[in-house]
């Protein structure tokens, strides 16, 4: 009848179609019944949309709040559930690209997220890896409001240099004032958009950078987004071997989320 993501101490239900008001009471009901640590139910009503990837969302039971504090891998997240993209679901993905870095031969590497979000990815990472340098970027004003204020709950205000703004001006703008700027990782959770944003990774990457791409692709489609890839890099005149591509989630059926882990050779 419905799947539901919980986040912090709240619940996300999305429904199929012709479910009744009463039906989704019942629901919401039972959900707080079996997790005693949710306090609000909210029905999704619509799919993500839009280039900040965000949703709508209706009351259902509980406490009248979108805010909540979200715990992940021993760190602390708050965020707006509705004004602010966050998938429960990607948990794994973060804390495996902090053992990526960790079991990297580059000591104290520096690191670059793009698309960060609420800063889950940085600060993961920070919390999980030692690191030379983490600068974070994220377009979503109020997502940038919650990634400073959730790197200053971890304690990392020192560690992450977190910046908000379009990568494709922020980017150009950081090699302004330092023309040598380059990134031993480059960690890419974008959303599910057309445009690919490879060329400001490269544009940043050094000989044997890594960078961490997710990708949106049918099954049937893989093969086809990776040649794709290496297409667009020697448009830039770069080169690239991909070294994995890994399932990292389902957004419909037989179409997938891809972590795809680059290596820049040149």
């Amino acid at each position: 009848m419905a799947n539901y993501d919980i986040l912090g101490d709240i619940a996300i239900i999305k429904f199929v179609d012709g479910v009744s008001k009463e039906e989704k009471s019942i629901r919401a009901r039972e959900l707080m019944q079996q997790y005693k640590c949710v306090k609000t139910v909210l029905e999704k009503t619509n799919k993500v949309s839009g280039r900040l990837r965000t949703i709508k969302t209706r009351f259902l039971l509980g406490e009248k709040k979108k805010e909540t504090i979200y715990v992940e891998s021993g760190c602390r997240f708050k965020l707006n559930v509705e004004s602010c993209y966050f998938s429960p679901r990607l948990a794994n993905e973060r804390i495996e690209v902090a053992r990526l870095i960790t079991k990297s031969s580059v000591k104290n590497p520096a690191i670059l997220v793009m698309f960060s979000g609420v800063a889950p990815f940085p600060i993961i990472i920070a919390k999980h890896a030692k690191t030379k340098e983490i600068v974070s970027i994220e377009l979503g004003k109020d997502c940038a409001k919650y990634a400073f204020e959730n790197i200053k709950i971890n304690k990392l205000e020192n560690r992450i240099e977190h910046l908000q703004g379009d990568v494709k001006k922020v980017i150009p703008k950081l090699l302004k004032e330092n023309k040598k700027l380059k990134y031993d990782f480059i960690i890419m959770p974008r959303p599910n958009l057309k445009e690919t944003f490879l060329s400001q990774a490269l544009g940043v990457a050094k000989k044997n950078s890594i960078i961490i791409y997710y990708g949106f692709s049918p099954e049937s489609k893989k093969q086809t987004m990776l040649e794709e890839l290496e297409e667009e890099a020697k448009r830039n005149k770069r080169k690239i071997k991909i070294l994995n591509c890994l399932e990292a989630g389902d957004i419909a059926p037989y179409e997938h989320r891809y972590r795809i882990e680059i290596r820049v050779l040149n």
